[in-house]
């Protein structure tokens, strides 16, 4: 076997030029944000975001390629900043003689604060053009000077149809694919591999390269779907507990209780317990999202969040997965109101606006005969002393006695919430 052929099949079918890209049309396409700069030869730093196996690589090695520059390719898990002061003052030297420098950084999220600070003057002079490659959301990654003066391009998972595509070449590419072996690779295994590596080409040209290598070895010239186990095409969910996908998902789980969406709150729930996810972090968001979002509308939500987590903590997983999805569920179905979290908020403004207002005297106790004798409990009605355990009278200060901080909305059990304060405070309007 040649030096070539012994690499990997997706090291192997790097394309060579634009016209082998597959994907990324948005981009490189004919309308593509990236094709007039190319094509005018105009050098510029930038970000390549997205998931793994979508071409950021081979991309940023296009782009190098396409303006001619000096490109340096470096990884930043093994590159430190005596590494970079190598590539900076090569760099100033081929500036000299009017060669620009393009320093592809892939994984460029590992860099640290130091790491990256360093190469900010080097960036804003010219001195080298950056491209960075990332799976991880810039705007957390990157430090915010670098990330000023450096342009961020998404790039999104290939279709199927461009993975197909993809897989097709490899089998057809007597070069540098697997054109010269005797087997037949039938559609519907390719559609599988497709469907099956989550837009990832890397996986899918991995996947189909073993599963070749092992039907050779079994003698077989032909590859159907009843020749293969379901286990091939087994690929674990990203998510990382620590990074952006975790934000993503549960603002999706949260936003789906909140919209009152049962059937995506039960697949947000179950994409992130399959993921790993802290079944107790979940629980602890259902009940936030009962408190802040559904509230008086529906009082039992609370109850039922909370019973929910304590569930949970007795019967661990996975029956302890059913009270939890019980609980998304009673709260995604309930009636939402956010007064509750409203009227909080409002009384937080009007504190750091009105400040320590003095308690009124006759809500004061008068555990001293000296407060008694300043006026502390004066003129107090006691409401049980009343008809109805009620009778008007003023609770807040005189300074802010017309405030309204909460405000029952006519829905869910809040509407007899609002009637019964109306029918109360008569001289309220405002219920």
């Amino acid at each position: 076997m040649s030096e070539k052929l012994a690499k990997p099949l997706a090291e192997r079918l790097k394309p060579l030029n634009f016209s082998e890209f597959i994907g990324q049309t948005h981009l490189i396409g004919e309308k593509g944000i990236l094709t007039p700069l190319l094509l005018k030869k105009k050098l510029f730093s930038f970000i390549l975001w997205g998931p793994p196996g979508t071409g950021k690589t081979a991309l940023a090695y296009l782009v190098g390629r396409t303006l001619n520059a000096n490109f340096i390719s470096v990884s930043a898990v093994d590159t430190t900043i005596k590494d970079l002061k190598g590539v900076i003052l090569q760099a100033k030297k081929l500036k000299t003689l009017g060669k620009l420098t393009i320093l592809f950084i892939d994984e460029i999220h590992r860099f640290n604060k130091s790491q990256q600070s360093f190469l900010l003057p080097f960036v804003e002079k010219g001195d080298i053009y950056l491209i960075g490659a990332t799976t991880e959301n810039p705007s957390f990654e990157i430090i915010p000077p670098l990330l000023s003066r450096i342009k961020v391009f998404i790039l999104n998972p290939l279709s199927k149809e461009e993975i197909f595509t993809i897989l097709t070449k490899a089998l057809k590419d007597k070069e540098r694919g697997l054109g010269n072996l005797d087997i037949e690779v039938k559609d519907e295994v390719l559609e599988k591999i497709a469907e099956t590596s989550s837009g990832d080409a890397r996986v899918a040209l991995n996947t189909l390269e073993w599963l070749v290598e092992l039907s050779l070895a079994q003698n077989k010239k032909e590859i159907t779907l009843n020749d293969i186990s379901e286990a091939l095409f087994f690929k674990p969910l990203y998510y990382d507990k620590s990074e952006e996908e975790h934000y993503n998902l549960i603002s999706a789980f949260h936003k789906s209780m909140r919209g009152s969406d049962p059937d995506a709150t039960i697949y947000w729930l179950a994409r992130m317990l399959s993921a790993g996810e802290d079944p107790l972090y979940i629980a602890r968001r259902i009940i936030a999202c009962a408190a802040e979002d559904v509230g008086l509308a529906d009082p039992m939500a609370l109850i039922i969040a909370v019973a929910a987590k304590e569930a949970f903590e007795a019967l661990g997983q996975p029956e302890g997965e059913l009270a939890l999805a019980e609980a998304a569920l009673y709260v995604a179905c309930a009636p939402k109101s956010n007064s509750v979290y409203k009227a909080l908020n409002l009384a937080y403004e009007e504190i750091e606006k009105s400040k320590n207002i003095p308690v009124p005297l006759h809500l004061r106790n008068p555990v001293t005969k000296l407060m008694k004798k300043l006026g502390y409990g004066k003129n107090y009605k006691y409401t049980h002393n009343f008809e109805n355990g009620f009778i008007e009278q003023e609770y807040l200060p005189q300074e802010i006695k017309t405030k309204i901080f909460y405000k029952p909305k006519n829905i869910g059990f809040e509407t007899k919430i609002k009637a019964y304060l109306k029918n109360l405070w008569k001289n309220r309007k405002n219920y």
